[in-house]
């Protein structure tokens, strides 16, 4: 008997309806290559293209240190996870929060996990927009180099304007098209990146030193770094609920062909992270940009096309960190405040959070910052916290240097109104 239904009769038909309906739960006939794209999806993205900026804060030997035990330690914690996804007979722990509840209590479990785990997934969706916009304005740039400057503001509208549709896409198994050319796109661009940065060669006078001109900064710089590589090898948060699309039996549990998906899933990360990483850095030493296409200038058709690259890859990544969250949402206004679950409800949910995260992300682009504020602040937790001294280490500290290079950044920008009551930060030449 699958544990899809082993528990339908003590659920009423109102409860299994709803399930039928939330995006997590209503389709589990996902294949396990599904599961490898998804989580290419969810690991690869905008955080690879920091990479070398991470090794100039570390250094070589830091910093190849790092980058190789967070790929050992990501990849045991996620192994982990899969397996406890059906560790009680007949149960599965379709979502995050629910494993949660199963570890601390159910009430204490919700308050644990479903904040940082919203911080996550809304965070990197907020990120992913400002990626989207800078790399469509980038594609731009590259192409029409004698064309007015088009804001920056306008191309993450452009960037949302996608995913006013998109997110209507109803569950896991509807955007695995996507997600599969998104995972695509990763290994592309990351190909690009760091073949570009070796035609282009060693630029003179390079400098393989921490890039902090006092220790002071290289203290800060190197916790800051941390968070960046945390929210590179973060995809942990949505593992259960990729897992919670494939098809189980007591027989057959999902964990075989979720861990086969996995493994195929960190060899392309493997491909991707290290040859950026390194190559990127050993080009341009600590001058290297926070996102290494923009050093690349040449040739112009090929940094335009991985910045599109960039650009569809990142359309995959915010659905597949806002699919959880949708089904959060939902689950809330269904079962908590008694919304039947129809179209309107759905529509209406999903529309307005794509509009919050593009508002957010137009009126703070601060790349750098926010993927080490965001990547020690939450994403250490869940996907470093079962080594746990790791976890906390990182949760404590690379906030703390990603805060201060906001701060910092923060000093290069101004609010401007334009148009009716339109809010843009514009950098201060």
């Amino acid at each position: 008997m699958s544990h899809d239904h082993e528990h339908v009769g003590e659920k009423t038909a109102k409860e299994q309806q709803i399930d039928d309906w939330l995006p997590i739960t209503s389709s589990r006939n996902a294949k396990w290559w599904y599961s490898a794209f998804h989580n290419v999806t969810a690991m690869v993205g905008a955080g690879v293209l920091s990479l070398p900026y991470a090794m100039s804060e570390f250094g070589w030997g830091p910093g190849i240190a790092v980058l190789v035990l967070s790929w050992v330690i990501t990849l045991y914690t996620l192994w982990q996870m899969v397996e406890m996804h059906e560790m009680v007979p007949g149960k599965r722990f379709d979502r995050y929060h629910e494993l949660g509840q199963h570890a601390f209590g159910e009430k204490l479990g919700l308050y644990i996990v479903v904040p940082q785990q919203l911080i996550v997934e809304v965070g990197t969706c907020i990120v992913y927009m400002v990626t989207g916009g800078k790399s469509l304005k980038k594609v731009h740039e590259s192409l029409c180099v004698d064309c007015n400057p088009i804001r920056t503001t306008w191309w993450i509208m452009i960037f949302a304007s996608i995913h006013f549709f998109l997110s209507h896409l109803p569950n896991f198994n509807s955007i695995s098209g996507i997600s599969l050319l998104a995972a695509v796109m990763s290994l592309t661009y990351s190909t690009i990146a760091w073949v570009a940065s070796l035609k282009k060669g060693v630029i003179e006078h390079v400098d393989y030193t921490p890039r902090g001109k006092t220790p002071t900064n290289n203290v800060f710089n190197f916790l800051s770094a941390l968070g960046d590589v945390a929210f590179a090898y973060a995809g942990h948060n949505v593992v259960l609920e990729i897992q919670a699309t494939l098809p189980s039996t007591p027989e057959k549990p999902s964990k075989g062909p979720m861990w086969r998906g996995v493994v195929v899933a960190y060899i392309i990360v493997a491909l991707c992270y290290f040859p950026v990483a390194l190559v990127g850095f050993y080009i341009f030493g600590n001058t290297v940009e926070d996102n290494i296409l923009i050093g690349l200038q040449k040739p112009a058709w090929l940094i335009a096309a991985a910045n599109l690259f960039v650009v569809v890859h990142v359309i995959g990544g915010y659905q597949i960190f806002a699919m959880p969250v949708f089904d959060m949402l939902e689950t809330y206004l269904v079962k908590k405040q008694n919304f039947s679950p129809s179209a309107a409800l759905r529509f209406t949910v999903r529309t307005l959070y794509v509009g919050v995260t593009m508002f957010i992300g137009i009126t703070i682009p601060f790349f750098g910052g926010l993927l080490g504020f965001f990547g020690g602040f939450a994403l250490a937790p869940t996907s470093y916290y079962f080594c746990i001294i790791v976890g906390v280490l990182l949760t404590i500290l690379a906030p703390i240097g990603a805060l201060r290079n906001i701060i910092l950044s923060a000093k290069n920008y101004r609010f401007q109104l334009a148009g009716k009551d339109m809010l843009f930060y514009e950098v201060l030449e």
